[in-house]
């Protein structure tokens, strides 16, 4: 079979880069190209129906690819080819562009463990504050609403709060040991009860619910042990729900790093030995609250954990500024890890929206490169790069580079007139450029910086340049 034969649209500045790399991509990719170099010096300030204008489509092309960044209708231009499409916001995306386009994975993002999100000190809040919590905590991806209870008080509206949420769509748990908030909640259309060991099993006879069960006092000690530390009560405390038909959760309680972490997980492994087929629940907060790290990792961690042993709810909190994000992070790791371990592959490459704080790949153009894009600029504008440490200022009157932007500001004002809009648009860019590099991130002027999901777009405008 012939393969494709694809029309790549670029501008006189990106040519001389675009035939390079569909050099050595298009053998790989398996397709036939064309360049069509418009009239313009760089085609992605044009829009589409002026592409349409001045584009001639050579016989035989199957598919028309523009530059991303590219505004307008495509309609002008399907009339031109079978099919019509943008390509990445960066030329140098474009082996990863086809990559995926070529094999696309149509059932990622399925998953089977639930996501708690409680409410912490909820009877300190009023309802309307409560309300807006549990559904932003929802839009995020939370399955269950947990409300989280202050002991020593018996809090009065935990029915009518319970009645609100349910009634707003939402399920929910009640996270309390009083056995008068417990049965309101429940009488209200509380689904969970967290939690229940010896000392209020009994009530949950009558409640007519799911409960978490736990250990009568899970280990606090640093150092290993046996594996029946801390299990303590919770072989007697499921016979018993058993024997009364409730239903159950097990959680043998994570510790935190430094009081019984290790020891913490071997517990998770010994009750999934002893009850091979019970529901379980981690509560992830105790590590990502209590650790000082940023949550994402040890979130995906802790779900490829409970993947592999078949815990299929976690409850989370997002209290401490670090955890501001939990829940749509263990949204994203829950497909992740699903995904990972039904296909018995790495999970690697399959979800970019988890890498925040680095960028996945580097893409490095090189001084010679820049130094040939700088020669055959014929305008003003400044065209901002940072890569391997140092920033780089082209237009047709310099090529600068350094590490200090503002040396490289004060070189560029002795070249050339700045007015202060235009001063002020620069300071921005050139923050974001050290940015990259302090992190190791890929910078495209007027372009935001890659967050993973936290990414904020930026309204793209070339008269700022």
């Amino acid at each position: 079979m012939k393969p494709p034969h694809l029309l790549f649209v670029t501008g006189k500045l990106a040519e001389p880069s675009l035939r390079r790399l569909l050099e050595e991509l298009a053998p790989r990719a398996g397709f036939e190209y064309s360049v069509a170099v418009l009239p313009i010096t760089v085609v992605a300030l044009a829009t589409t129906p002026w592409i349409a204008r001045h584009l001639t489509v050579p016989p035989g092309i199957d598919r028309i690819i523009l530059p991303g960044l590219c505004q307008g209708d495509l309609g002008p231009l399907r009339a031109m080819a079978a099919a019509v499409e943008r390509g990445p916001l960066d030329l140098c995306d474009l082996p990863e562009f086809f990559s995926l386009s070529a094999a696309p994975r149509p059932d990622y993002g399925n998953y089977n463990i639930t996501i708690l999100a409680e409410i912490n000190h909820a009877p300190r809040l009023d309802r309307a504050e409560i309300l807006r919590q549990a559904q932003a905590l929802h839009a995020e991806g939370a399955d269950i609403i947990d409300l989280g209870c202050d002991p020593g008080s018996t809090w009065g509206g935990v029915g009518d709060t319970v009645r609100a949420l349910r009634e707003a769509g939402l399920r929910v748990s009640i996270d309390s040991f009083d056995p008068h908030e417990v049965e309101a909640a429940v009488a209200a259309g509380a689904e969970l009860v967290l939690s229940v060991n010896s000392s209020n099993v009994s009530a949950a006879r009558s409640w007519g619910c799911e409960v978490v069960v736990l250990p009568d006092s899970p280990s606090t000690s640093p150092t290993l042990g046996g594996v029946e530390r801390g299990l303590e009560g919770l072989d007697q405390t499921v016979e018993k729900l058993q024997a009364w038909g409730v239903k159950y959760r097990i959680d043998p309680v994570l510790e935190p790093i430094g009081l019984g972490f290790a020891a913490s997980l071997g517990r998770y492994l010994e009750v999934r030995r002893r009850y091979p087929d019970a529901e379980m629940l981690m509560g992830v907060g105790n590590l990502t609250e209590l650790t000082d790290v940023d949550s994402a990792g040890l979130n995906v961690l802790l779900l490829g954990f409970c993947q592999e042993v078949g815990i299929h709810s976690v409850l989370t909190t997002q209290v401490i500024n670090w955890c501001r994000s939990c829940v749509r992070e263990l949204d994203l790791a829950r497909r992740l890890v699903h995904y990972a371990c039904s296909h018995r592959m790495l999970p690697k490459h399959l979800e970019p929206n988890l890498v925040l704080l680095r960028d996945p790949k580097l893409r490095i153009h090189g001084e010679a490169m820049l130094a040939d894009l700088a020669a055959r600029l014929t305008d003003r504008n400044f065209r901002l790069f940072a890569e391997r440490g140092l920033l780089y200022v082209l237009n047709n009157q310099m090529f600068l580079q350094g590490h200090d932007p503002f040396a490289l500001f004060a070189q560029m004002c002795q070249r050339t007139e700045i007015d202060p809009s235009h001063a002020f648009y620069l300071g921005y860019e050139m923050a974001k450029a050290v940015t990259a590099l302090t992190l190791g991130k890929n910078y495209v002027q007027d372009q935001a910086l890659r967050w993973g999901f936290l990414t904020v777009e930026e309204r793209i405008n070339h008269d700022r340049m």
